[in-house]
């Protein structure tokens, strides 16, 4: 539905409208609004930020048309003007679209003309509208992709290799603010998120410094994937570091210390872009048993605890301070498995 500000110190203007148009509002194409002079319009905008399409007469008391539009890019800068005036102010409408005034119409007004004019600038607000949006969201792209990648995602060679797969080596580790629930159902919304995102920032910071890459930000964890040479042992090293780094951090209200509890798998993984290619959402990510078992390690830990499975012990015993936690059940695994835990 289109909202609509009619300006004008004529109240038969307003009977009229209603009149003219009562499908439209009877069918919720278009809901208007009235104000009698400029400053009445004003206080109409602000109230209202909806509003997409301004009709304004040109001569009006206290703030006339004119000094509206120059007034117009403060209050709603998104609003489109259609001066509504006589043949007689030819000189005004001049001033008027050198304003940036959209269109005009004539009065006596030909309602026909006016619907086809209020049609045409409706087309130009949800144009640009979507120019905004799309600006916003390659804004919001280029501040997490690197500029070569987004160059090849318009290139013809992205198109061809979106679905190329591939199966790798890798590690992956599930790292979870322990408890965090307590808190989001507990203090105001943008508290919770600001307070996420500050776990967060330390928690990537780290894994990106041991040259891992965040998979996935799955409600209060992070999925983290290392690939590369000694993928293992990096992937430790960034989960101790995260690990310190989060448990140096002052306490929140209420008495809650942050704590993390960690899961860590390495294998082979399938890799690939994962999603719907008919509706372009696809994420880039790893799949199978490996990050499955370390999805389910990091349920199984506690607070601050690390624990990995006996292969990945294995690998790494000699470089890292490791203690036998025991057998424990896994979901959907018929052997229990046993774990460890990275002390240091």
């Amino acid at each position: 539905m289109t909202k609509i500000l009619v300006a004008d110190d004529e109240t038969d203007l307003e009977l009229l409208i209603k009149q003219k148009f009562r499908r439209q509002i009877r069918e919720k194409k278009y809901e208007f609004f009235f104000a009698l002079n400029g400053n009445d319009a004003l206080r109409q905008l602000s109230a209202n930020p909806e509003i997409e399409i301004l009709l304004s007469d040109i001569n009006m008391p206290e703030v006339d048309g004119l000094t509206l539009l120059t007034k117009l890019s403060e209050v709603s800068p998104l609003v489109k003007t259609v001066m509504v005036s006589a043949y007689g102010d030819m000189e005004n409408i001049r001033t008027a679209m050198n304003r940036g005034a959209f269109d005009f119409v004539c009065k006596p007004v030909n309602f026909e003309d006016l619907e086809l004019t209020i049609e045409k600038t409706i087309k130009h607000v949800s144009q640009i509208r979507q120019t905004l949006q799309a600006i916003k969201e390659n804004n919001i792209l280029r501040m997490y992709v690197d500029e070569t990648v987004l160059n090849f995602m318009g290139s013809k060679e992205y198109e061809s290799t979106l679905l190329a797969n591939e199966t790798i080596e890798a590690t992956v580790a599930f790292i979870d603010i322990c408890s965090f629930t307590s808190i989001s159902e507990t203090q105001p919304a943008n508290e919770v998120v600001n307070l996420l995102n500050n776990y967060f920032d330390v928690m990537v910071k780290e894994i990106i410094a041991q040259d891992g890459y965040i998979d996935k930000f799955i409600g209060d964890a992070i999925m983290a994937v290392f690939r590369g040479d000694y993928h293992l042992d990096r992937a430790i090293e960034a989960s101790l570091a995260v690990r310190k780094q989060i448990e140096s951090l002052p306490d929140y209200s209420e008495g809650f210390s942050a704590k993390v509890s960690i899961g860590i798998n390495s294998g082979e993984v399938i890799c690939g872009n994962i999603g719907s290619a008919n509706l372009k959402r696809l994420d880039y990510t790893v799949i199978g048993d490996v990050v499955n078992i370390a999805q389910r390690l990091q349920s199984a830990a506690q607070a601050s605890q690390i624990i990995i499975t006996e292969g990945s012990y294995k690998k790494i015993k000699e470089s890292f301070n490791c203690q036998k936690v025991g057998e424990i059940s896994l979901k959907n695994k018929a052997d229990r498995m046993v774990v460890y835990e990275v002390l240091n």
